[in-house]
């Protein structure tokens, strides 16, 4: 497999010790001398850190990203081509149309969340296991076991 980065831009410390970068690799937890040997590389970028510990360039572009305005030529480059495409008629109508279907599926999920539900509430009836009915509104692992049981998913 080839080498692979994967890249997340955060506008907050996802694990709060205060860095601007948190870099993964696939280790074994037992024994971290054993490496996947994926190469696959996992990269938080944090835009709330407090340390210093990334290039003058990258805290600009992430200083960026939360909002703060570009000092920094490349920073800025960026932000005029985000301003250019923000002007982009067919670029602005692809991006409103994605976030309609966004939208619409997460009303599918929500009506299809609440027919299994229905159903469950319903067999759980039928077996007269009323205070399991109670228990499934207030715990979801509970409730996935049940979906199982009952055969539903």
């Amino acid at each position: 497999m080839n080498k692979s980065y994967i890249i997340f831009i955060c506008p907050f410390d996802l694990y709060g010790k205060g860095r601007h970068i948190y870099t993964f690799e696939n280790i074994c937890k037992e024994d971290n001398s054993i490496s996947m040997g994926d190469e696959a590389i996992k990269i938080f970028l944090n835009a709330d850190g407090t340390m210093d510990d990334v290039s003058r360039e990258l805290k600009a572009f992430l200083d960026y990203v939360a909002g703060q305005k570009p000092e920094d030529s490349y920073v800025e480059k960026l932000e005029e081509a985000v301003q250019e495409a923000k002007k982009n008629r067919e670029w602005r109508h692809e991006y409103m149309t994605l976030l309609m279907r966004d939208q619409e599926n997460v009303e599918k999920g929500k009506e299809y969340g609440e027919e299994l539900m229905a159903k469950l509430i319903m067999l759980l009836n039928e077996d007269g296991r009323l205070s399991d009915v109670v228990r499934i509104s207030q715990d979801k692992e509970y409730r996935q076991s049940l979906y199982l049981e009952y055969h539903i998913i």
